[in-house]
């Protein structure tokens, strides 16, 4: 993932994290840089100018870093944390996740609705498998992708998935593979660390989303 700036957290695998100290890759983690005005912003594209800080994607992480003031520690120096930043993270990767959802969407690469949803799995094509967290378990279990194929995304509310596409609601949602599905997996497997839900379960990354 390319950087701006001094790009200093470029060619290295991993990062450890300031709150577990466990090392762990980029894609499973939260950038945060210092601004300006000496305070922490969350850097959910990874390309803010400036020395990276890493805190595993994961609220009891995060609620660790901010209670005990390790974004200091990993700064090397007094930062300042907004009030609230945990449910900024969340709130932007969230939308991050919508946004790209309703790109894939309007690419054509994207369904959403019970019918499409299934024929796009039995024709083969689905590649991950989105249902809203607060969905019918039981319409849920209804539609599954292959065994060890595919993606699984279970962290957006309906109401989250239906602004990706222009509905009041969504359950189901289907994409293809891509760019944007990997995209999508990568923000959402970061959204459901936060969240507490199951993500983006399924085969590594290299399984053909990308």
């Amino acid at each position: 993932m390319g950087r701006g700036g001094q790009n200093r957290d470029c060619g290295v695998a991993g990062r450890r994290c300031i709150a577990t100290g466990r090392v762990r890759p980029k894609a499973e983690m939260i950038r945060f840089v210092v601004g300006p005005d000496e305070s922490v912003v969350p850097d959910l594209a990874g390309k803010l100018p400036g020395r990276g800080i890493w805190v595993s994607a994961d609220r009891a992480a995060l609620d660790l870093a901010v209670g005990k003031r390790l974004f200091s520690r990993g700064a090397k120096r007094q930062v300042t944390v907004p009030e609230g930043l945990v449910a900024a993270v969340e709130a932007g990767l969230a939308r991050r996740v919508t946004d790209l959802l309703s790109l894939a969407r309007k690419a054509g690469s994207a369904v959403a609705g019970y019918e499409k949803v299934r024929g796009l799995i039995q024709s083969g094509d689905a590649a991950v498998l989105l249902q809203a967290s607060d969905g019918s378990v039981r319409g849920k279990s209804k539609l599954r992708l292959p065994p060890e194929e595919g993606r699984y995304i279970d962290c957006l509310t309906a109401s989250e998935m239906g602004l990706s596409f222009g509905r009041d609601h969504v359950i189901h949602a289907a994409l293809c593979a891509g760019g944007l599905a990997s995209r999508i997996v990568e923000d959402a497997t970061r959204l459901s660390g936060l969240r507490g839900t199951i993500g983006a379960s399924g085969p590594g990354k290299d399984d053909g989303i990308a």
